[in-house]
């Protein structure tokens, strides 16, 4: 069934074409990846079908009723809100009225003998039941734990940048749609989350749009990918590998149009050199055929990044780390960790977020100091940190004003000096844009700005932070080439399982707790050591696996036993999202004890992991019990 069909449609700013006249459809079974060079306008696109932003001419024509979800990159929240609250806030009547029961349980809990607010409540709960609005909120609470949410009574203002984007994305994945338009949904999430999202869309029953720069999630998730590229659009069919198959034959399709266009252009001009005139029609339809055919652009793309700047000589001696230790207040990020960085080290930090892999390049670019222990850096050691945050980038400069800060002119990898300019050019910033205010810039194409003036340093030893969020797909590419032929050492944190594959010889595992571990060879080569309960968990997911399928070859019908615990489990689900509770405020009173510290952190572990099992052990029986109901 066609959801959407998009028909001419046209987007400018000014005198930036971002798309021109672009058609395509949108089916129920699309799962659709979109990818272009930043500033082309995907992120536009996606604002534009979702509503938030208005096009220029064309038409977009929407199935009756349909209902859409949609991501952007930066969310705007209610600070004061909670995680519940901030989940149940959007206009679809069924989270209209859980956010109700909440408010009125709120407000019982203050009130307790209120006999209005227990009417309330009662009359809200009949609501619930008649929309089977239960098992939403259940779902948001599953959702939430698999994002790596767990404090559901979180204010949204204590929560991290990252914390922010997962809520935001389990708000639009729990709302009932039949279209997801997903703006960079694997930034800020880790590893596993990312595995869990891609079977998350994979089993979605409706359509996604999405915008992601991870390679390995467009080849799992996506059956077709839409590039944009010189205000034209471009549908392939398949995932990211068979649309990279089939791009390849566009273009050598293109390029030996536009040789045959030469060719004959070539020939024609040496007619008219000749002193052809327009006596007779036959002549003038040929001097008109040149006219049209010097008159035509080429199709033939020139959006390639070129990244051939020098680097600095780097010695023997290059960064130590010595028992290193970094706490913040009751928090251990790293516990007496050494490691010998060499000249050929492409080393991939990973982890779980807020474990500490941003501090310890911090600690190795001096940006902030260690509780203990020593970082001796070698004297020939000159550092380039391209960080998270774009740090120091003024928004008032234009763009040519603040390449020149860096330096006038730039030494190539082989030796010539080009202009400022130039160079900005060969990162596709043209000279029309060159002169546009940062602050007028796309978020992808302020991080490429940032990536040139880092990479301008001519470093040996470069800290990357998280180099692949908001970089599109063909600078990355490059990015990886130039790291594969860069003399020094690179760090590089990264959640991107393909960067890592493609740029790392070693692999550095925060665990938690200042527990960290080092392996050699890239990401997919370390990921079977990375979780030393990996084997273990896989095999309680066999077993879980073969318990489901042994269930679907049964009657649709509960055990005693099973019975009993789908009477009970939301009870005990409660009780231990009450203990959480309850030990979250221990460790917030024992800050300064460290051994009732440690046990309590190890008990909060304990509860997450029964709660997270419980949880699934939920969503298992809440499917037998739909099955049973839909079978009556």
């Amino acid at each position: 069934m066609n959801l959407l069909a998009i028909d001419s449609l046209s987007k400018s700013y000014g005198e930036k074409v971002l798309f021109n006249s672009i058609s395509f459809n949108i089916s129920d079974k699309d799962k659709i990846g979109i990818i272009g060079i930043n500033g082309t306008g995907k992120s536009t696109l996606l604002r534009i079908l979702s509503g938030e932003e208005y096009y220029d001419s064309g038409k977009i024509i929407k199935s009756s009723n349909l209902k859409v979800e949609y991501l952007p990159q930066n969310v705007d929240f209610n600070s004061k809100s909670t995680v519940l609250e901030q989940i149940f806030k959007t206009n679809s009547p069924i989270m209209k009225l859980i956010s109700q029961y909440e408010n009125i349980l709120d407000k019982l809990n203050n009130q307790p003998e209120n006999v209005k607010l227990q009417n309330d409540l009662m009359e809200v709960s009949n609501k619930m039941d008649s929309l089977n609005a239960w098992e939403l909120k259940s779902k948001a609470k599953i959702v939430l734990t698999k994002l790596g949410i767990n404090n559901f009574e979180a204010k949204i203002a204590s929560l991290s940048g990252g914390q922010k984007k997962r809520v935001a994305l389990a708000s639009v994945l729990i709302n009932p749609c039949e279209l997801l338009i997903l703006d960079e949904p694997t930034n800020h999430i880790d590893n596993d989350t990312v595995d869990w999202l891609e079977d998350y869309l994979n089993n979605f029953n409706g359509a996604v749009l999405m915008i992601t720069h991870d390679r390995y999630f467009l080849d799992r998730v996506t059956n077709r990918i839409l590039e944009i590229s010189n205000g034209n659009l471009y549908s392939y069919s398949g995932n990211y590998s068979m649309f990279l198959d089939s791009k390849i034959q566009r273009e050598q399709l293109i390029e030996a149009k536009e040789d045959k266009r030469r060719n004959i252009l070539r020939r024609e001009l040496e007619w008219i050199r000749r002193g052809a005139k327009a006596r007779t029609t036959k002549q003038k339809a040929r001097i008109e055929r040149f006219e049209e055919l010097s008159s035509q652009n080429s199709e033939v793309q020139n959006d390639k990044i070129e990244i051939s700047l020098s680097t600095s000589r780097l010695g023997k001696k290059i960064i130590e780390l010595n028992n290193i230790s970094k706490s913040y207040e009751e928090k251990k990020l790293i516990n007496n960790f050494s490691y010998i960085f060499t000249k050929n080290d492409r080393v991939g930090i990973v982890g779980s977020n807020g474990l500490g892999k941003s501090t310890l390049l911090n600690l190795i670019s001096g940006n902030i100091k260690e509780d203990s222990g020593k970082i001796d850096i070698g004297e020939t050691v000159k550092i380039s940190y391209f960080s998270q945050e774009c740090k120091d980038m003024n928004e008032n400069l234009r763009v040519i004003e603040y390449i020149k800060e860096q330096a006038e002119y730039i030494k190539t990898f082989d030796g010539t000096m080009i202009s400022a300019s130039k160079m900005l050019e060969k990162f596709l910033f043209s000279p029309n844009l060159q002169y546009s205010y940062i602050s007028k810039l796309s978020g992808g194409e302020r991080r490429r700005l940032y990536l040139l003036k880092i990479l301008m340093n001519s470093p040996n030893v470069l800290l990357l932070d998280e180099p692949t969020n908001d970089l599109d797909i063909e600078t990355l590419n490059i990015l990886e080439d130039y790291i594969e032929f860069f003399n020094g050492t690179v760090i590089i944190v990264s959640h991107d399982r393909f960067f890592l594959d493609k740029t790392c010889n070693k692999i550095i595992s925060f665990k938690g707790n200042g527990v960290i571990n080092y392996y050699v060879g890239n990401y997919s080569e370390c990921k079977e050591f990375l979780k030393p309960s990996e084997q273990e968990t896989d095999c309680k997911n066999k077993s879980k696996e073969n318990i489901v399928k042994t269930n679907e070859k049964r009657s649709l019908k509960f055990s005693y036993n099973e019975k009993r615990e789908y009477e009970k489990i939301e009870g005990n689900i409660e009780k231990l999202e009450n203990e959480l509770e309850e030990i979250e405020e221990n460790i917030k009173l024992s800050s300064t004890d460290y051994a009732v510290l440690e046990q309590l952190l190890e008990k909060k572990e304990r509860v997450e992991e029964e709660l997270l099992q419980m949880m699934e052990r939920w969503e298992y029986l809440n499917e037998i019990a739909e099955k049973i109901n839909n079978s009556k």
